[in-house]
């Protein structure tokens, strides 16, 4: 099988690899949304039932420290993760139903290296975060 997006990470960090480890790599690289643990948990315990929630906490803040995965609070009071990439991404999240939503604006980015430069200062990083409730239930 071929090797995971974070499992290649995680192989170039020189990180041991267990199978548990390639199976949890193999579902965060495969999350279209954002798991919590319980949620990785969940999926990689379909493939394994032997993987414990024990061993997804640690292996999460495993590739968390090694800047493999990046952990998100929206709100909800739950902990959720996604892989780092190159890709500049901000995040829309719907307060009612918990979706999150990718987006990327090269308008936002420019007012934001603008706002830094007329404080005197250099933008190096940010991160945005929008909470948002559907036009219908905003009434």
């Amino acid at each position: 099988m071929t090797p995971s997006r974070i499992e290649e990470a995680c192989i170039a960090k020189r990180m041991k690899m267990t199978e548990q480890r390639r199976v949890i790599a193999r579902v965060l690289s495969d999350a279209e949304d954002h798991p919590d643990v319980e949620e990785v948990h969940r999926r990689s315990n379909a493939i394994d039932e032997r993987i414990s929630i024990a061993t997804v906490y640690r292996t999460v803040r495993l590739f968390e420290e090694a800047d493999i995965i990046e952990r998100h609070d929206f709100g909800d009071g739950r902990s959720r993760y996604e892989e780092v990439t190159e890709d500049h991404h901000d995040h829309l999240i719907d307060m009612k139903s918990g979706k999150v939503v990718e987006f990327q604006s090269d308008e936002i980015e420019r007012l934001q290296e603008q706002i830094a430069r007329e404080n005197g200062m250099r933008l190096v990083g940010h991160r945005l975060e929008l909470y948002c409730v559907p036009l219908d239930q905003d009434q």
